[in-house]
């Protein structure tokens, strides 16, 4: 998505590409809240300046939006209260409905309004992996990381091949200190989606980790970058973590999972710069 070129969609169609955009968004889900260390702030889904100043009403001049498609357009412009409001008048007993109005509240950090609205969409539909995945998010905000796995390890049971449940598992696990498992988890997300810690499309929340843990996950995340063969993310990672002070240069120089990286002019670089700050 990060290569999806905003001026080349909005003008011609500025409901529908807002839609489409809006489908990727939801679909993305908000899980990737839990990794937030990876990059503080994103782009957002649709940029304002391409964007009219009032949503237009229709995708079809025959036929009025319904109270879902009007929720979903609402949440492309990042309007989430008038987003709120247009799905309490959709279907009630839609799953998609109560999920997209949890992520509308989550996005405006209701936490509390969230899982409530998580929790009613797994009622109706108590299989589906996205929700899931999303009350993990949400547990991980309160740093409740026990039942944040919880619900990490139910999503994975019901959609194994979910690169952006892993990741959020392993990010739990890692702000719980549980680092070796935390690394697998983290390698095996790696390896199913390379491009998964890298997304720059979607809004995500605050990180919620303390900076102790946060250096951890960009630690062992440079550890499995270098195992992946991708040294130049690994020496950025490793930089973040020695900013966090959760490593150190000579940690690093002495730890064979990085052996690769010497002679590198940017890994040398990054050294000589912690011996002479």
């Amino acid at each position: 998505m990060s290569g999806i070129q905003h001026r080349r969609l909005l003008p011609a169609y500025p409901v529908l590409a807002a839609l489409i955009m809006v489908s990727q968004l939801l679909h993305a889900q908000v899980a990737s809240a839990a990794s937030a260390s990876y990059s503080r702030t994103q782009e957002p889904a649709v940029t304002q300046s391409n964007l009219p100043a009032t949503p237009p009403t229709s995708t079809d001049a025959k036929r009025p939006l319904s109270a879902e498609e009007s929720g979903d357009l609402l949440m492309a412009y990042k309007r989430y209260q008038a987003a709120i409001a247009a799905y309490k008048n959709g279907p009630h007993d839609s799953a998609d409905v109560w999920n997209k109005m949890g992520i509308a509240y989550q996005m405006m950090y209701n936490f509390d309004e969230a899982a409530r609205c998580y929790q009613a969409s797994l009622k109706i539909n108590p299989n589906s992996a996205h929700v899931l995945n999303n009350m993990g998010t949400i547990s991980v905000s309160l740093k409740d990381y026990k039942s944040a796995e919880k619900y990490y390890r139910r999503a994975l049971k019901l959609d194994p091949q979910s690169a952006v449940v892993l990741k959020n598992l392993g990010t739990d696990l890692l702000a719980r200190h549980k680092y070796k498992e935390g690394g697998k988890i983290y390698a095996a997300a790696l390896a199913m989606d390379p491009q998964i810690f890298e997304t720059q499309s979607n809004p995500r929340m605050e990180d919620p980790t303390s900076v102790q843990s946060r250096g951890a996950m960009n630690f062992y995340m440079a550890r499995t970058c270098v195992r992946a063969g991708m040294n130049d993310r690994a020496i950025e990672y490793l930089r973040m973590a020695l900013n966090d002070g959760f490593t150190n240069p000579k940690k690093i120089v002495a730890d064979s999972e990085f052996a690769g990286l010497r002679g590198l002019p940017a890994f040398e670089q990054l050294l000589a710069e912690q011996r002479n700050p």
